[in-house]
């Protein structure tokens, strides 16, 4: 499996240039209660990997899966690799970094 590690920085000027598609895959109702601005809900439960690939088809940005600490995002990152798709990038602190480190949150 190929996994890269993307810190906040890096994924905060993916998201402000547009060059980054930043994939929740934390549960609804986490997501609910407070996500990174222009990230996109698909939880780790229900994971589709054909939503997520025509989702990525059509956005044409890099996409990156993000969750709560980094652990999750490593399991989609594996079970989006079985599928078939060219995704190896995920969000290493994931929400907690982010807002730790009193970045904007949405609710």
């Amino acid at each position: 499996m190929n996994v890269v590690d993307l810190d906040r920085e890096t994924v905060k000027a993916g998201l402000a240039d547009g060059t980054i598609l930043l994939i929740d895959v934390r549960e609804a109702h986490e997501f609910s209660s407070g996500h990174i601005p222009g990230s996109v809900t698909h939880p780790l439960s229900t994971f589709d990997p054909g939503a997520i690939a025509a989702q990525v088809s059509e956005d044409g940005r890099r996409p990156v899966f993000s969750c709560a600490a980094g652990v999750r995002s490593v399991h989609a990152l594996a079970a989006a690799q079985r599928a078939g798709l060219a995704i190896d990038a995920h969000y290493v602190g994931g929400f907690k970094d982010w807002s730790g480190a009193g970045e904007a949150i949405e609710r």
